[in-house]
């Protein structure tokens, strides 16, 4: 398996309180207090750049009397955590002061101590969430403040914090029992009872009256509002999910910045498509997956929001896409490595199409015809699709968009995504369908890719794909075949043993030899130490008799338990399959094992495998977590043909195409590079023991035609390999269709003997065939298309 189906998330960021008209999720033990308050918390005290070396939790007297604290206590949770820690509180704080208690330090002792705290605890807190309540002697909350992603809260949570970055109360007399309106983040600004009385001033700025959405959006990937609290914005409601609802504004005639918000209500909203609103809340980035480190760009949002609906049956145009705005072709975004979320990122909507899709991020929008450029992924309702207009890229004959090269990424890709509307109203596609007329939704991304959120889909015309048959071989051919089964395991139904043997003996016309990816052992996935997979391979030569093929006859060598990477337990290995009955004999020589390492020994029509079916330097770190290739010797009418089956490391940990990387990190090439130099050595030991040897490298190579990997394994001089899919004209160059970019991954290349007409043929000395009948159809029996080339193969 090369690339892998992404899963489907729902809408939205962390949990997080909702208030307002849309419910709260806090009640405080008492009305808003006037006596001892929360004014500010600090967590991040002693992280990376942090200025105080401690936390701390600073309290304000605004009664007028001073109160004894003697058994009261502050008591701290985790953002979503259920057990409080507490530091115990004693002492009096007179009316009008504040009162200092230092928690935990952290490691960055260089940074400043707290002025004269008036207490000391312990309590580690986080630098982003957390909760913090006042607790009296008798037991009652005075005050709580919740912040970040607070699960509980005084109404709304207070903004995220971070290293450098408190929340402290707009004014210290003011409590209105809502945290998100009450605080502020800011710098931190401790000060204890002893720093003297202090006035009711505000300590943070106050949030502006009234702010517009394409204000909150801004001209770059992340808001210049974020971690800010806005009011006063206004839009319609143009969709609404299990979390919250989409709202715009009519444009600003500025189409570098979006008209359109995502606001989270965490739970379905009350408000309705056409509904006027008016929203507060706080400006958050939602990152999918929610890791700092994680790959994909942030979709800008309100959290925690007080909405009212201020008018109904109010409607928004949609922007036709590739009519009224047509994306960057072939350009996801030009310049520099670097973070297109950096402060110093050029965002060019008209240039950069990662720029383009966060213009029209949250907005309403419409494409007419789009065609469908790969399959539809049933389990998750996406079909990857370009508008119906105005498209540049390479077309496949089958309809499809090729990616054929680094600088080609078909950058006007969409997906579209039927998340909001019920499963399957989207009708199915495969590639160079049309959905014709109008396609209705909202411009959204998850899994590192622009999508369409449907709300109203169209309908749709099949192209009246077909599974393609090649042509059979002839009397003096020899058919080599690769085809990665995708986790091919007994526990699977006999139908994809059943269509997959169709396969072979129809579409595939019974190659001579044909090299397997991702045959795993006999119990799948059940990770007991089983490694042999003779059940499988048997289980599929058997359907392959039973549905009309050739018996054919197996070699492999089991791989050690855990050292081949693919799904846990799996342990997948390539197989090769050969037929008894075509003059057809497989070489076995030595003593095969996962960590021997066969050797090229003789010389001239002599030269042999000391061990075959062998593996090839299987203990080279090359290798590590990785499928080892496989290499037989095979006679066919008395001449020797070599045959290395492969499959190198998948492309798992590269940057995708369209996150907030750019330009994308390929980290995974490293690996492969290393794995096709080892077989590029193995050749070569090949070619010096017999320069007329005839060599096919074939497999799952998890890389582009245009690669540095394909390079290696092609090599140059006299010795250079062909890479057949180099052959081919540059619309048919696919063997694998990922996130609607229809690419090869799976190879086979020849020797220089292979590509010579043997004496006494005129015609070709080979043809050569990747034979779609998977990766374009959304009912596949594998991800991979097979292929096959047809040698001509007569003594020298």
């Amino acid at each position: 398996m090369g690339q892998h189906p992404p899963r489907r998330f729902l809408a939205g960021t962390t949990a997080l309180v909702v208030v307002g008209a849309l419910g709260t999720a806090f009640s405080p033990a008492q009305a808003a207090s006037s006596t001892v308050l929360v004014s500010e918390v600090f967590g991040g005290g002693g992280n990376s750049g942090a200025p105080l070396r401690s936390d701390f939790v600073e309290l304000y007297n605004a009664s007028g009397t001073a109160i004894d604290l003697t058994g009261w206590s502050v008591q701290y949770w985790s953002a979503s955590g259920t057990s409080a820690q507490t530091t115990p509180l004693t002492g009096s704080v007179p009316a009008g002061h504040r009162f200092l208690v230092q928690e935990a330090d952290g490691a960055n002792t260089s940074a400043a101590a707290l002025p004269n705290a008036d207490v000391t605890g312990r309590i580690p807190m986080s630098s982003s969430a957390g909760r913090v309540a006042l607790v009296n002697a008798d037991g009652a909350t005075v005050d709580l403040v919740g912040w970040g992603n607070a699960a509980v809260a005084e109404g709304a949570p207070a903004p995220a914090t971070s290293n450098t970055t408190s929340v402290a109360r707009r004014s210290e007399c003011t409590d209105t029992d809502d945290n998100a309106s009450d605080f502020a983040t800011g710098a931190p600004s401790p000060a204890g009872a002893a720093a003297g009385a202090s006035s009711c001033s505000a300590v943070q700025p106050p949030a502006p009256s009234a702010t517009t959405i394409q204000e909150i959006q801004g001209l770059s990937h992340l808001s210049p509002l974020r971690d800010q609290r806005v009011s006063g914005v206004a839009g319609v409601v143009t969709a609404t999910s299990r979390t919250g609802f989409w709202m715009q504004a009519p444009s600003d005639e500025n189409d570098a910045t979006s008209d359109a918000v995502f606001v989270y209500t965490r739970s379905a909203p009350a408000q309705s498509v056409g509904d006027a609103v008016e929203v507060a809340g706080a400006v958050t980035e939602f990152r999918p997956g929610g890791a700092s480190g994680n790959d994909s760009l942030t979709t800008t949002q309100i959290s925690s929001p007080k909405a009212s609906v201020t008018g109904h049956g109010q409607a928004i145009p949609a922007v036709w896409i590739g009519k009224d705005r047509i994306a960057p072709q072939q350009t996801i975004e030009a310049g520099d490595p670097k973070s297109v979320e950096y402060d110093s990122a050029v965002f060019d909507p008209a240039r950069h199409s990662i720029d383009f899709n966060e213009s029209l991020e949250g907005m309403k929008v419409a494409l007419d015809d789009a065609r469908a450029v790969g399959p539809t992924n049933a389990r998750y309702g996406e079909t990857p699709v370009v508008a119906g207009q105005n498209v540049s890229a390479t077309t496949s004959p089958r309809g499809g968009v090729v990616y054929g090269g680094y600088d080609r990424p078909n950058a006007m890709r969409l997906v579209l995504d039927d998340s909001l509307i019920p499963a399957n109203s989207i009708p199915a596609a495969n590639v160079g369908d049309t959905y014709t007329g109008t396609t209705m939704g909202i411009m959204d991304y998850a899994f590192a890719m622009p999508h369409v959120l449907v709300t109203t889909p169209a309908g749709h015309m099949t192209s009246g794909l077909t599974r393609e048959t090649t042509s059979a071989q002839s009397n003096n051919q020899l058919a080599v075949a690769t085809f990665n089964v995708e986790n091919l395991a007994p526990s699977d139904q006999q139908d994809k043993y059943d269509r997959l043997a169709d396969q072979v003996t129809t579409n595939l016309r019974s190659p001579d030899v044909l090299a397997l990816e991702e045959i795993q052992d006999d119990n799948g996935v059940q990770n007991d130490g089983t490694v042999d997979s003779s059940t499988t391979v048997r289980k599929l030569v058997d359907t392959i008799k039973a549905r009309g093929g050739p018996a054919y006859e197996a070699r492999w060598v089991n791989p050690e338990d855990g050292q081949d990477g693919g799904a846990p337990g799996g342990n997948i290995r390539q197989v090769f399959l050969f037929r008894t009955d075509r003059d057809i004999d497989f070489v076995d020589a030595g003593n095969p094992s996962a960590t021997t390492a066969t050797q090229v020994i003789g010389r001239g029509k002599k030269a042999a495998l000391a061990v075959s079916p062998g593996r090839i330097d299987p203990t080279n770190p090359a290798f590590a977590d990785s499928r080892k290739p496989l290499v037989g010797q095979f006679r066919f009418r008395g001449e020797n043909v070599f045959v290395i089956a492969n499959h190198f490391n998948s492309k798992g940990g590269d940057d995708p195409l369209f996150g907030r990387w750019q330009q994308p990190v390929r980290s995974s090439e490293t690996q492969r590079h290393a794995q096709a130099q080892v077989v590029r050595t193995f050749t070569d030991q090949l070619l010096a023991a017999d320069p007329d040897a005839r060599i096919v490298a074939l497999g799952d190579i998890n890389d582009f035609e245009f690669s540095r990997t394909t390079d290696i394994l092609v090599g140059s001089g006299a010795n250079a390999m062909t890479d057949l899919p180099r052959t081919l004209t540059a619309n048919e160059r696919y063997s694998y269709v990922y996130e609607g970019n229809s690419q090869i991954l799976d190879h086979i290349l020849v020797s220089p003997q292979l590509t010579r007409s043997p004496k006494g043929w005129k015609g070709a000395p080979y043809s050569y065939d990747i034979v779609h009948t998977n990766s374009e159809f959304t009912d596949q029996d594998s991800d991979h298309d097979p292929q096959v080339v047809r040698l001509q193969i007569r003594p020298n």
